[in-house]
């Protein structure tokens, strides 16, 4: 047995943990799929992530076990994915699994022919079940092999049917009247009101995850009707949130999820993808509310992400941090009594609800009893920094180090807006530097790339990279003014468009034509803790199309809402953030343009909760904003605008506030 496997060499920090494995782990590609022909056996395949607990368990329990190992080697091409770096595999054999059992989650262990169809699948199985399972699989291989295709025929058939557009027997209005309707954002808040947890906030009941697209409808919701209820749902989510333990009150930021309904027991693992939506998240809101503890949950969560090790010298985001350290889940945030009180404190112990016996395990997870109050006064401030002091010497959890393209264009665009909003210079700053990176790093042959790390970037992007790359680099022309990110945004679009759009149903594909073709070409539709690719791509393609005046991008956004307007008649809370998308286009965007050097004037029109104005400044661009305002006859002036039918233009900002509460979207 060779002391490493085929893992050893790929840039994934997840399939390298599975290297040293005794399983003979093929990556995903070509010679696993020849080898399991040549040897007329089926495919194992194991998906995950570096900062999944359970993939660990189950590693540690099976694919460490030289035993279980044989098994495994002896009757299966044994394949790992990262499903970060291979979204278009998850999403297809996700469906595979949610088709077999109802449920889906990770790891996941997928049974497939050598042609790749799927014909059973799973989640974490314990060692001894997972035993028994490769003993029934392996026999019905040799006994009853047509019946395992006739199985892989019918999931195939299934897979396909879910990973396409949402059925349009869902609803009876197929016209897309629906997608314009002014009810429609209403219609959405009723559904999420139904599932309120009034005691606890979130929706439903545990384990609950963090859903900014969720939250954000309800923001903008209230701030289009003022409805007292949808106020209440948004603002005791948002503030059970930051005050649970799913928050981490020493060093900012959020754990992906929390396994139980009141937000204190977290998963441990801090995602970045999670960090950029709820900082944005939490802008907004404080935006909107004026609210300090927002801004303060704001502020803490970007130090998260623009310190090491999540933030790299290089001016790069780092993937995720593990929730186990030390062979321990949650090792790294808990705490005994005892040692709480001998560095920060009976006091502090109290302020963060500490107890002898703990909350989880016989340890403490740090959360605020006082729900909403987290301004600490001098002594528990003093008392934090000496807690997060005294954290940073433990063995820190492992780190994700590969930059993905998606969520590195996700954290650049929630930098750059939260920057604008809060009047933070440094991380519009640290915004750009994101960006620049990925510049650099992440299409070097012209073609956008998925994954990098040590150098190397890796995978085909995918439509929801290009999707937050338009969103990203829109913010950044809105936040920095210069307009070579307009230009990087119409190519990213261009890109989007060329490489992603289905001609013969409407809506992007996750991967590209010119990508690996899988047993199917799965679609990204529903919203939940990211929203989903139809939603980051109509929304920034509207506003990208708006900024530019360009007819073209906004077929193609208006377009995507069309082919979802019979989903989002009937289930308008499973697309929260195409609705509210589809809410400002039905609406209508107000453009605005300032030209010359009137920071004063940028500074207001940049500044509020405005979810459906645009704003042009800085360097021109090609764009009927831009047209017959770059004259020094027309410098210094702010100019409002609907349909690029404008205003009288505003030389102070006291007239242009006016102009925008005039026209607020």
């Amino acid at each position: 047995m060779p002391s490493t496997n085929r893992l050893a060499g790929e840039t994934s920090p997840y399939l390298r943990q599975h290297a040293h494995n005794p399983v003979e782990w093929y990556p995903w590609g070509d010679e696993a799929f020849a080898a399991a022909k040549d040897r007329d056996v089926p495919i194992l395949l194991s998906v995950g992530y570096s900062a999944c607990h359970w993939c660990h368990v189950m590693a540690h329990e099976s694919f460490e076990d030289p035993e279980v190992a044989e098994l495994v080697n002896e009757g299966f091409v044994a394949v790992k994915v990262d499903r970060e770096e291979r979204p278009d595999v998850d999403a297809v054999y996700l469906e595979a699994v949610q088709a077999v059992s109802g449920g889906g989650g990770w790891p996941m262990t997928v049974f497939l022919l050598p042609d790749g169809r799927a014909f059973f699948g799973g989640t974490y199985f314990s060692r001894d079940r997972f035993v028994d399972l490769l003993g029934r699989v392996s026999e019905a291989w040799r006994t009853r092999r047509e019946d395992l295709t006739a199985d892989a025929e019918s999931l195939l058939d299934a897979v396909r049917r879910g990973t396409d557009l949402p059925s349009l027997s869902w609803a009876s209005d197929g016209d897309g009247r629906a997608a314009s309707s002014p009810a429609l954002l209403s219609s959405a808040a009723d559904s999420l009101l139904a599932r309120f947890d009034r005691e606890w906030g979130g929706f439903g009941d545990a384990p609950k995850f963090p859903q900014p697209p969720t939250l954000e409808l309800l923001l903008q919701a209230w701030d289009r009707t003022g409805r007292d209820d949808v106020h209440l749902a948004l603002t005791t989510t948002l503030d059970a949130m930051a005050s649970g333990g799913i928050y981490d009150h020493l060093g900012g930021g959020f754990a992906r999820y929390s396994t139980d309904r009141r937000w204190q027991v977290p998963h441990f693992e801090k995602m970045l993808y999670d960090n950029a939506l709820l900082a944005r998240t939490y802008a907004r809101a404080w935006a909107a509310t004026g609210e300090a503890r927002y801004r303060q949950v704001v502020e803490e969560t970007v130090g998260y992400l623009l310190r090491p090790p999540i933030r790299r010298a290089d001016g790069g985001l780092c993937s995720a941090e593990d929730a186990d350290s030390e062979g321990e889940e949650g090792r790294f945030y808990t705490w005994s009594l005892a040692e709480l009180v001998d560095v920060a404190g009976r006091e502090a112990a109290e302020w963060y609800g500490a107890s002898e016996t703990g909350n989880w395990e016989g340890r403490n997870i740090l959360w605020r009893p006082e729900r909403g109050v987290l301004a600490r006064p001098p002594a528990i401030e003093a008392a934090r920094a000496a807690l997060f002091e005294r954290r940073e010497r433990r063995v820190r959890p492992g780190l994700d180090d590969k930059v993905l393209t998606e969520w590195n264009a996700m954290a650049a665009a929630a930098l750059a807006e939260a920057g604008r909003l809060l009047a933070r210079p440094d991380w519009v700053t640290a915004a750009v530097e994101v960006a620049d990176f990925l510049l650099a790093e992440a299409r070097p042959e012209g073609r956008w790339m998925r994954s990098w790390q040590g150098g190397r970037a890796l995978h085909l992007a995918y439509a929801s990279d290009h999707a937050w790359l338009v969103e990203a680099f829109t913010r950044l022309a809105e936040s920095t003014g210069e307009a070579r990110f307009i230009h990087e945004a119409r190519n990213a679009a261009d890109a989007l468009v060329g490489l992603f759009w289905d001609e013969e149903t409407g809506g992007f594909r996750i991967s590209g034509w010119d990508g690996e073709p899988l047993v199917a070409r799965a679609k990204d539709t529903y919203d939940g803790a990211v929203p989903s690719t139809q939603s980051v791509a109509a929304g920034a393609l509207l506003r990208l199309g708006t900024l530019t005046g360009s007819d073209n991008l906004l077929q193609a956004a208006r377009a995507t809402i069309s082919c979802m307007a019979p989903a989002l008649a009937k289930a308008p809370a499973a697309f929260a953030a195409l609705v509210a998308v589809a809410d400002l286009d039905q609406t209508g965007l107000t453009e605005v343009v300032v030209s010359g050097q009137r920071p004063d004037l940028v500074a207001i029109a940049g500044s509020g909760y405005r979810p459906g104005t645009v704003l042009a400044w800085g360097e021109p661009y090609d764009s009927p904003l831009w047209r017959g305002r770059t004259e020094p006859a027309t410098s210094g002036r702010a100019y409002v605008c609907r349909d690029f039918a404008c205003q009288a233009p505003a030389s102070t900002p006291a007239e242009l506030e006016s102009q925008l509460e005039a026209w607020a979207v």
